[in-house]
């Protein structure tokens, strides 16, 4: 069974669970962390997440649906509404005769697509704005108790047990880039150290904001995929918006775009918009990471061995700049 179908397998046995027969029609989007696909019936489309096993626990997918509600109902965000099991149920459970098991949530349809070179920097201004204000939410948002999700801190990320494996494990890693980009992730840790985690600059945010995760439909932008929500420092946002294109040379356009947009709605000082450098090469070496982790998606394909060795240009970049004090 290849891999397309073994996720598949699971989405058709959860499709009894929202009504639907086990031989509705299904087209894969993408795959992940999970694994998406569209639902085609006769009178509307939506969109089925599977969940991979022993990633995210049945309490930390309910705190996702718990916050995406809290954003649709006080209007911060454009996001899509999940849609519940016929039992009233915002999981599904797709169970194997085996007895091996996924979860399973179902999403309304949202019309638009991934944002195109030709008007990167309006996008990114208005993500911008539309991250200031999650995180003004997550600021004042009283998380309920039992809430619980991912932490993106260096340990997690960076660390020997990260989430998505070790950038030591990345594509094409030899033994200068081994020694460049050690030297990056001695650095990261001693600025995050600096930089710590008080209210003001750690929180729950998107954590995954990245082009395929915004659909924009003329002047809307919406905001999908809360997979990997969780608690971080807020500037991170900006570094996941720019994941896989930070060697790219517009990328310094496009951090102004997104400090003007998140301006017009909250704070960023000086001092804050110096450090986001940090933030964006802290994502680069997780998605180092990811992409020694995942090799077989089509992503980490595409990727290959040249975005480690163009994030060792970014890392002695990182390494040069001359930080003021946070």
């Amino acid at each position: 069974m290849d891999a397309v179908a073994g996720w598949e397998v699971y989405a058709r046995l959860a499709l009894p669970a929202f009504g639907l027969d086990e031989s509705t029609p299904l087209t894969l989007l993408n795959i992940s962390e999970n694994a998406t696909f569209r639902i085609d019936l006769p009178s509307e489309q939506s969109v089925m997440r599977v969940h991979r096993t022993n990633y995210h626990t049945r309490e930390a997918i309910e705190s996702e649906l718990t916050w995406i509600s809290a954003l649709r109902s006080e209007g911060i965000v454009r996001t899509p509404a999940y849609m519940t099991t016929s039992d009233g149920e915002r999981i599904a459970v797709g169970r194997a005769r085996a007895g091996d098991e996924r979860f399973v949530c179902r999403f309304a349809w949202v019309v638009g697509t991934e944002p195109t070179e030709d008007r990167l920097a309006a996008d990114f201004e208005q993500l911008g704005a539309i991250t200031a204000r999650l995180h003004e939410h997550s600021r004042r948002w009283p998380r309920p108790a039992g809430f619980t999700r991912f932490k993106w801190d260096f340990d997690t990320a960076l660390g020997e047990h990260g989430h998505w494996g070790r950038w030591q494990d990345g594509l094409g890693m030899d033994a200068q880039s081994m020694a460049v980009l050690s030297r990056c992730a001695k650095k990261l840790g001693e600025r995050l150290q600096l930089w710590g985690k008080s209210p003001d600059r750690w929180g729950l945010i998107h954590a995954d904001m990245r082009l395929a995760n915004l659909l924009v439909d003329g002047s809307n932008v919406t905001v999908i995929d809360f997979d990997d929500c969780g608690l971080s420092w807020f500037m991170y946002d900006l570094g996941s918006s720019l994941s896989f294109i930070e060697h790219e040379p517009y990328v310094p356009e496009l951090v102004d775009a997104w400090a003007r947009g998140y301006r017009t709605v909250g704070q960023l000082s000086a001092v804050e918009e110096q450090e986001l450098r940090t933030f964006i090469m802290f994502r680069r070496l997780l998605l180092v990471a990811w992409i020694g982790s995942h090799s077989a998606t089509a992503t980490a394909r595409a990727m290959g061995s040249q975005y480690t060795y163009d994030s060792c240009r970014l890392a002695e970049e990182f390494l040069s700049f001359n930080f003021k004090s946070p």
